[in-house]
This record gives C-alpha cells, sequence and structure tokens, in this order.
C-alpha cells in the first residue's frame, strides 16, 4: 500500500481510504462481516476510514466504531454532517446548532474522543459560511475534530472558504472530497488546481462511479443486486434512454478493451487512474462484501503507463463529465433552479 501526504495536514493517508457508506442498511446489514471488511482492509495496510452520520442513519458509524476498537490511535477517521438525520427540520444543514450537535452525535456513535476528518458533506447555502466555519473552528479548539474539511464544494466556493477562515482567524479547510472517476473528470478543471494550491488533500469519492466502471455492465445487462439493480429505479443515473448513459455502455467496451491491452481488468484500470493526479491524496473505495474488498485492494499497487493514461484522455477529456446532471456530486441552485435564470 502506498501513503500520501494528505496536504498540508502533515497527515499520511493510505493511497485507498475505506468508505463505510456500504455497511448498514444502505448495504451490508450483517454487521459481523463489516467488521470483517474493516479489520481486513487494515491489515492490507488501509490507515484511513471515511464515514458519515447520514450513512444508513447512523448505524455506519456504529459498526466503523466496533471494527475500530482496539486500534483507534492508528486509524484516520473521517465522517460527514449535512443531510437531515431526523424529521426536525433543524437536524440538517450547516448551522452552527446543527455542527456542533452532529459532531457531539457523531462522536457517540463513533465511541471515540475526536474525529480526525470532520467534512461539510454538501454547500449550505441557506447559512453564511463565517457561521458555519467559526462552529467548525470551536470543534478544533475543543479537541473535537483535528482537520477541518468540506466535500463537494466547488471551486469558488472552496475559495470564499479559505478566505473567510484566513479573515477571522479560524482553522482553515485542510481537505476537500470531491467525485472523481474516469466518468467524472470534471473536477480536473478547477476543483484539483484550487485545492493544490490553498494546500489542501484530496479524498476523491465515486472512483467506480456507482458501479459503472466494476466491469459488471454491459449494454442492456445490469445484474440482480448490484448498485444498478438496488439504485436504478432512485433517478436518472441509470435511465438507458438518456444520452450520457448510452455514452457510458459505449465508453464501457473501448475501457475494457484498453484495460485487457494493459493486463488489467476495467475495474483495476479504474481504480488506478483515481489516484493518478497529482493533487489526489487518496481514493475512497466502498467495498460492499469482502470479495470485492478484495478484488479493489489488488489495484493498490498499480501504476499506469502514459500510454494508458492518453488512451482514456482521448476517451474521456480531461476536465469532462459524461453525465454533468448525475455525477458532479453538487450542482448549484443558479444552474438547477429556472426562476434563478431568468428575470420575472
Amino acid at each position: 500500500m502506498q501513503y500520501r501526504l494528505l496536504g498540508g495536514t502533515g497527515i499520511h493517508v493510505s493511497a485507498f481510504t475505506l468508505g463505510a457508506m456500504s455497511f448498514g442498511a444502505l448495504g451490508n446489514t450483517d454487521h459481523d462481516d463489516c467488521v470483517r471488511i474493516v479489520r481486513r482492509a487494515l491489515d492490507a495496510g488501509i490507515n484511513t476510514v471515511d464515514t458519515a452520520d447520514v450513512y444508513s442513519q447512523g448505524e455506519s458509524e456504529e459498526i466503523c466504531a466496533e471494527a475500530l476498537a482496539g486500534v483507534r490511535d492508528d486509524v484516520v477517521l473521517s465522517t460527514k454532517c449535512f443531510w437531515p438525520m431526523g424529521a426536525d427540520r433543524n437536524r440538517k444543514g450547516l448551522s452552527r446548532r446543527w455542527i456542533v450537535k452532529a459532531c457531539e452525535d457523531s462522536l457517540r456513535r463513533l465511541n471515540t474522543d475526536w474525529i480526525d476528518i470532520y467534512h461539510l458533506h454538501k454547500p449550505d447555502l441557506s447559512t453564511d459560511i463565517d457561521e458555519t466555519l467559526g462552529a467548525m473552528d470551536d470543534l478544533v479548539r475543543t479537541g473535537k475534530v483535528r482537520t477541518v474539511a468540506m466535500s463537494t464544494y466547488p471551486a469558488d466556493l472552496i475559495v470564499e472558504a479559505q478566505w473567510v477562515a484566513a479573515e477571522r482567524g479560524y482553522a482553515r479547510p485542510r481537505v476537500e472530497q470531491p467525485p472523481y472517476s474516469i466518468f467524472t473528470r470534471g473536477i480536473e478543471r478547477d476543483v484539483l488546481p484550487t485545492c493544490a494550491r490553498h494546500g489542501m488533500g484530496v479524498l476523491v469519492w465515486g472512483p467506480l462511479n456507482s458501479g459503472w466502471l466494476s466491469g459488471k455492465y454491459s449494454a442492456g445487462d445490469i445484474p440482480a443486486g448490484s448498485r444498478g439493480d438496488r439504485w436504478g429505479s432512485r433517478g436518472k443515473g441509470w435511465q438507458a434512454d438518456r444520452a450520457p448513459v448510452q455514452r457510458k455502455y459505449e465508453l464501457l467496451g473501448a475501457l475494457d478493451v484498453l484495460a485487457r491491452d494493459h493486463g488489467l481488468t476495467l475495474l483495476q484500470l479504474a481504480l488506478a487512474f483515481s489516484v493518478e493526479h497529482p493533487a489526489v491524496s487518496s481514493a475512497i473505495i466502498g467495498p460492499r462484501t469482502m470479495s470485492q474488498l478484495d478484488e479493489q485492494l489488488a489495484a493498490a499497487d498499480l501504476k499506469l503507463s502514459a500510454e494508458a493514461l492518453d488512451a482514456i484522455d482521448a476517451l474521456v477529456a480531461p476536465g469532462a463529465n459524461v453525465d454533468h446532471e448525475c455525477d458532479a456530486g453538487w450542482v448549484p441552485p443558479w444552474i438547477s433552479d429556472v426562476s434563478m435564470r431568468r428575470r420575472g
């Protein structure tokens, strides 16, 4: 397993981070099996674990607590806040009121005294960034959080957060967690260069693009039990009549040939690509089963040739998203809301 510095934090993270989104009701409901997956990943050299309060409504964090018992000091633990954690309208967002409460709840579920990397899970445009960063700064000063982080923020909001933190003397955001894969390269255009300029580490999520790059799928074939089968009805990302979905199916064939020409599986090609960019610190893998973990770990030490990377660039241009509407992670309301783009 390779290790890299997480931006300017001084923290060393493994090239792969174990993502726990699939632990609990959202994926694998067998807690003992999830614990075994975590411990197998740690044995393989992964030292970074990423979860969130919203993953199975706290169940994922509780599973992580069980799995990390006795080894917590040796693990870089990451979690997040923003999404609703109950029916009350104030149990969500990035207000000071909710951030402090959400952090305390996560600490309790994780059975730990501190969170190494605490992410603002999505931008909250209803809350002043000064309010949000002030609350995060308090958590750092009281020792509950070590590193302030963001997730799926566009470059302009990253810069604004850096400016506000500097002006107010707050602990500034040192980590960003954006989507990134062969199919989702939009962050190469502005987010990754912005993070590099500000000394921010980058933990990318979705290196397999929600399973599209796992090697399971071909045109018209969605295996039973796969994410495409389980999640396909939830949105546009799997609707076969959409042009971006059709384009993904076309690209899968070409990428599969490219991978085999270089002695790799499509999954290995995709994971190796996800950690190639010099601004990327680590890629979050999210296995639901032990066999998926073992398959993904096999890509941990791979290095793609310049020829392979050039071929990928020819298929999906640098800085481009194949399905921006579904894969960008966050689309600002001034784009998605018609009333913000038209007078009267």
